[in-house]
């Protein structure tokens, strides 16, 4: 342990002398600044790194779940992280992956920022308000900044006034932001009785990278939420062919019993992608583990096949 340590502590001396080196070897640009952008890496050089889930904007105009390297430990220095990576042209949009692209106005200036509790406090500049997708940009938000694991609910000032309308569509907006606000919403609604809003995740692919786009569903619906998701995903049929689902069509959900921080889901053997071998395809495992995780306060999620336990935990298996 202690020669892994050591040997830890030589590479990085050896990174930083190097980098000292170049400092003076390259001539000196008014264009370039290379002592600015050695110094952003060195900052995280001793740091360790971990994979946070953030919310884009994929080729297709989605708000859409995808990952990005954090360094931050402390949450509000990892909010401050997350919102350059979200800002166009921001000093972390190289971490951005192919594919996606932010969303917040460049010139956006971060005012303030307070935690109480689990609620973020973010106070911004009026240019975060200087875009054609302000509903995308709040999801995106919203979404992003409530999957750090101590923020359940944020608040949004512009210019020290809470943000309570959007200014081009006139949207109304709760004070206090959470994923209950819905993203990438579609209506089916024919009467104002029994309105379900029903978060499902479906599969989206940019070259081999697979990700995954959440959509709320505004519908006429008495079932449980739980019948509404797996329906959806062995049904789902939509004139966008990006958006997929791998569940098989003659997948069913034969029981679903919830108790305290569990939910176990009892499927006939359509759920399998390969009977023989008794796999699910890993795309399932995740859009169920997804929908059930927007939408039941859950720990756990079990997968059964007639009555058989096939993937435990399901939210483990997610990363």
């Amino acid at each position: 342990m202690l020669k892994k340590i050591s040997l830890k502590k030589i590479i990085i001396s050896s990174a930083v002398l190097f980098t000292i080196l170049l400092l003076y070897l390259i001539p000196k640009n008014d264009e370039f600044n290379i002592t600015d952008t050695v110094s952003q890496e060195l900052k995280y050089v001793e740091k360790e790194k971990t994979m946070q889930e953030i919310y884009l904007i994929d080729s297709n105009n989605y708000v859409a779940r995808t990952k990005v390297i954090i360094y931050e430990e402390n949450t509000i220095e990892k909010v401050k992280e997350i919102i350059e990576i979200l800002k166009i042209d921001g000093k972390n949009s190289s971490r951005i992956p192919n594919g996606f692209k932010a969303i917040i106005p460049a010139d956006t200036i971060v005012k303030n920022i307070e935690k109480d509790n689990n609620i973020l406090k973010i106070n911004f500049s009026k240019e975060l308000l200087e875009t054609e997708n302000e509903e995308k940009l709040i999801e995106a938000l919203t979404y992003s900044l409530t999957s750090i694991d101590d923020i359940e609910n944020i608040i949004i000032y512009v210019e020290d006034k809470i943000l309570n309308k959007l200014p081009k569509s006139k949207i109304n907006l709760p004070s206090t932001l959470n994923k209950k606000i819905g993203i990438n919403k579609e209506y089916d609604i024919k009467s104002t009785n029994n309105i379900k809003d029903v978060t499902i995740y479906y599969v989206n692919k940019y070259n081999d990278n697979t990700y995954y786009v959440p959509v709320t569903k505004y519908l006429n619906d008495d079932r449980e939420k739980i019948k509404i998701i797996i329906e959806e995903l062995s049904s789902y049929r939509t004139s966008n062919t990006n958006l997929m689902s791998y569940l098989n069509s003659n997948a069913k959900l034969l029981e679903a019993n919830e108790t305290i921080d569990k939910l176990d889901l009892n499927f006939n053997n359509y759920i399998f992608s390969s009977y023989d071998e008794q796999k699910i395809l890993e795309e399932v495992i995740y859009t169920i583990g997804l929908s059930v995780r927007e939408n039941y306060n859950v720990k756990e999620v079990n997968i059964l096949v007639d009555n058989k336990e096939v993937v435990k935990s399901v939210l483990n298996e997610i990363n």
